[in-house]
């Protein structure tokens, strides 16, 4: 049974009152998750140490169930949905956060190993495009994602929210050796296709009717930048959406679907 909270400055929400301060949480070794939809998947994934819930009422009625799964050592604070802002200074609405043991970090060439399908990350930093692309990973049969050290992290809050958990699901890891992990992707086999609006860059459907049997890593870069010169360097080609001349881009998220379910969606 979830236990009320009855004074704010219960020193086991000292965390909940810090979720706004992303390094502190990589500090302690956790991630946040928010809302019901996420922090339902991450209690019954079974893949994750949740250190501690945090629910109002009517997500601790709704949650019930998946929280009847954790082990009795593991604490469920409940408190009132107007306490959420007095204790995290922000509007949880949402009524639900759980405090997650952040699982260790993969190998670039460990979750390529048996890829076919590959997204890589050149230097997204934004939480919700970060997001978005890895709920569009989940949804196009992505095996896993690679990020540039200076990207957004997966385990952001934001970021996990915005992928509707999809970044729990998806594998990742995050390079430590930039470019010289994308030239790793190359190196393991892979066709680096690097989507650019750029007028040189060969149409999108053009690709795809000669894409047939190869392992494919679709590489994406931040809006406005692209893929930087460094990456484009190692690739094998470059891949543009066709579009109206009066519209220069898309937003990344945007593209990276298009991109996705025309390439990915060969083996479906």
């Amino acid at each position: 049974m979830p236990e009320r909270v009855v004074a704010l400055d219960d020193p086991r929400l000292a965390l909940y009152r810090a979720v706004g301060d992303a390094e502190l949480a990589r500090a302690h070794n956790v991630f946040v998750a928010e809302g019901r939809l996420v922090v339902r998947r991450v209690l019954e994934s079974g893949r994750f140490l949740v250190r501690s819930v945090l629910v109002n009422e009517a997500a601790e009625r709704d949650l019930s169930a998946s929280l009847a799964r954790l082990d009795s050592s593991i604490p469920v604070l409940s408190c009132r949905t107007e306490d959420f802002t007095h204790i995290t200074g922000f509007n949880m609405h949402r009524g639900c956060l759980a405090l997650v043991e952040r699982p260790p970090e993969s190998a670039v060439t460990d979750i390529i190993a048996d890829a076919v399908r590959v997204v890589v990350l050149d230097g997204i930093t934004n939480a919700d495009n970060v997001g978005g692309v890895f709920r569009n990973a989940a949804a196009f049969g992505a095996d896993a994602v690679v990020l540039s050290p200076d990207g957004c992290d997966p385990l952001y809050r934001k970021a996990i929210r915005t992928s509707m958990a999809a970044v729990l699901a998806v594998p990742f890891a995050r390079s430590r050796d930039w470019p010289t992990d994308v030239q790793q992707v190359r190196d393991a086999g892979f066709t680096l296709v690097a989507l650019t609006p750029g007028e040189g860059a060969e149409p999108l459907d053009a690709f795809a009717r000669r894409a047939e049997g190869l392992r494919l890593a679709l590489v994406l870069g931040a809006e406005g930048s692209g893929v930087t010169p460094a990456v484009a360097s190692v690739a094998d080609v470059a891949v543009r959406i066709p579009m109206r001349r009066s519209v220069d881009s898309l937003n990344v998220v945007v593209a990276a679907g298009i991109a996705m379910h025309r390439l990915f969606a060969i083996r479906s």
